[in-house]
């Protein structure tokens, strides 16, 4: 079950991260594209437009890097971050003054440089960096092209704002993902622990007075054994027969923990498996089995529902109770030519003592089908 919730979290991960890496590639080749085509009409001569395609590149190559560096946690800037920076200041001081003039398509480059500092930067001092960046764009725009402030400020104070906000929606989406995954690990974790605790409360029960009583008799036996041999031998008889009830109440309590109860495991097992991250769809019709057939579903349902936790990455799993019949399905199965355990050969087998039947096996729809018939 940890298994199968983290690697859920895992692959949301991969889908965030890819995600970002592909619109960051077809950033970066609309950059080199346009270096082309202002190469091509003559407005850059070759030895500008080979090294701003150097800066270009070294700004999102960087990019993946720094970002994974400070996917799940702040780190402290590295100089990572600082190169990346300098190859995005590079692009836009390369930039022909003409075509700056008429778009601020460029200056995007020292805005997405701004958003990934955002994850290793308070928000305070992330929206100081940006105001500063944006200032000294803007006036360089202004200083080398007739512009105005505002039509240039404005504009890239936006620009760099959303983006910014972005990238940190981005990440807050992942961090959610993130604590959700460990919040349904923690709830299958106390399941288990509450289980644990239940059973040892239930064999400190069982065990506890039982265990003294025969230390006491068997005490006293040893005491009588050479002053009155018939009373000590009636004590041994007394200490036989409640080691034999013990032993009894013990197997009941491994076997179901006294005495299971078919709709209190089925909603165990909800609970269990909806803690895990899968939906659990039940459906029952079994108002006419009798004690002994409820009891044995029960246990059914308790060792079915172990093995889709533990063996099994599944999504949903349904169970289905007509009359006599179980039939429980998950759509995780991982191995298909995976032997049954230990805990369903003996199932199986308790079974069959029973007068029922027991089958574990995948289906042809890429399931897993466990079906369990009990006498009516």
């Amino acid at each position: 079950m940890r298994t199968t919730t983290a690697s859920r979290a895992a692959s949301a991960r991969k889908i965030l991260i890819h995600w970002m890496d592909a619109m960051v590639i077809l950033l970066g080749l609309v950059f080199v594209t346009l270096v082309l085509i202002y190469a091509a009409r003559g407005q850059m001569g070759v030895p500008q437009a080979l090294l701003t395609i150097a800066f270009l590149a070294g700004q999102f190559t960087l990019f993946p890097s720094v970002l994974r560096a400070a996917f799940d946690d702040r780190p402290r800037p590295t100089a990572k971050l600082l190169v990346s920076g300098a190859c995005a200041a590079g692009s836009v001081l390369l930039l022909p003054h003409d075509e700056m003039a008429s778009t601020a398509t460029w200056l995007e480059t020292g805005v997405l440089w701004v958003s990934v500092v955002a994850f290793y930067l308070p928000l305070w001092a992330t929206a100081c960096l940006g105001a500063a960046v944006t200032v000294l764009v803007s006036g360089y725009v202004v200083s080398i092209t007739d512009r105005s402030w505002a039509g240039t400020l404005i504009p890239e104070a936006a620009s760099c704002a959303l983006m910014v906000a972005a990238m940190l929606l981005w990440r807050w989406l992942w961090w959610t993902i993130r604590d959700a995954s460990d919040g349904q690990e923690a709830k299958a974790r106390l399941a288990i622990a509450e289980e644990r605790l239940r059973f040892a409360r239930d064999l400190h029960d069982l065990l506890g007075r039982s265990l003294s009583v025969i230390t006491l008799k068997s005490e006293l036996a040893a005491k009588l054994s050479a002053k009155d041999q018939a009373r000590a031998l009636a004590e041994m008889d007394a200490v036989r027969e409640l080691a034999r009830d013990s032993l009894a109440e013990v197997q009941l309590a491994v076997d179901g923990y006294h005495t299971l109860d078919l709709d209190t495991e089925l909603a165990g097992v909800r609970a269990a498996l909806e803690a895990a991250g899968a939906r659990c769809l039940i459906e029952t019709r079994a108002g006419d089995l009798s004690p002994a057939g409820r009891a044995l579903l029960a246990w059914v349902v308790r060792e079915g529902g172990t093995n889709v936790l533990k063996h099994s990455s599944a999504t949903t799993c349904a169970i289905t109770i007509e009359g006599g019949v179980l039939e429980m399905r998950n759509d995780g199965v991982k191995d298909l030519s995976a032997a049954p355990g230990s805990g369903l050969r003996g199932l199986s087998e308790r079974l069959t003592t029973a007068g029922g039947s027991l089958s574990a096996a995948p289906t042809p729809t890429g399931e897993f089908l466990l079906r369990a018939a009990v006498p009516a």
